[in-house]
């Protein structure tokens, strides 16, 4: 366990190197946030009520683990710095731990910026934020694993593309943030349904309107999803450092 808190310490200086990347990526969704919600005062929908909206902002907002997490795994292997720790004791779960310990207390200041914004927009405090907040973290950990996952196996450009791009639009895309996805139907509802951001904004806006029981289906969906995904990022990390 030490040499996770040692790897995780370098790891978070890495991410500090970084400053622009690390605002826009927390700044980007509270900008949204203030933006939508000055959107719906003059054109009122119940998709962007703040306590509606804030969920899946934040869930959005959470994208942005993936590319910080890919970029910083690729970029240690094309330094080749990975190559010179492989020679030292530590397992793949030791290099998977120590990249994502770091990022989960980014993750979950991303989650509670985006509802301290929300407070100062009208949105009135409960319990149920902090149970929202908690029950969004889950996701953090999907986007941080799919981040390393796709940086053991990509270069650091492909990642920007990969995790920058496609990732951050496909969450938009298919969370229903934004839109209601029945209104869209067909093969993109059924497509939306099977990944898990639908599930945890799903799970955020039932947390949010006191609905606990209901969070729960979609609560596994996205628990099962952070497992899967994390059991992934450790074989294919191991399978890099055997070859």
């Amino acid at each position: 366990m030490m040499k996770t808190l040692i790897f995780s310490s370098r790891t978070m200086k890495e991410i500090i190197r970084d400053p622009i990347s690390l605002f826009f990526g927390l700044a980007f969704p509270v900008i949204l946030l203030i933006l939508l919600t000055l959107i719906n005062k003059n054109i009122p929908t119940n998709q962007f009520d703040i306590v509606y909206l804030t969920p899946g902002i934040a869930v959005f907002g959470l994208s942005f683990m993936a590319l910080f997490a890919g970029q910083i795994i690729a970029k240690d292997r094309t330094s080749e710095f990975l190559t010179r720790l492989f020679t030292t004791p530590m397992k793949a779960k030791d290099f998977i731990l120590g990249y994502t310990f770091p990022l989960l207390p980014m993750a979950f200041i991303q989650i509670v910026l985006c509802f301290v914004v929300a407070l100062f927009l009208g949105m009135e405090f409960t319990f149920a934020i902090i149970i929202t907040i908690l029950s969004i973290l889950p996701i953090g950990v999907v986007f941080i694993c799919s981040g390393l996952l796709l940086g053991s196996i990509l270069s650091e450009k492909a990642v920007g593309g990969v995790c920058g791009a496609l990732l951050t639009n496909v969450t938009a895309w298919f969370s229903g943030a934004w839109f209601d996805v029945e209104l869209v139907g067909g093969i993109f509802e059924k497509i939306a349904y099977v990944l898990p951001f639908f599930h945890a904004v799903e799970v955020g806006r039932a947390g949010m309107t006191g609905q606990y029981a209901a969070m729960f289906p979609d609560l596994w969906w996205v628990l099962g999803y952070s497992i899967v995904i994390s059991i992934l990022a450790v074989y294919v990390f191991r399978k890099k450092m055997s070859l």
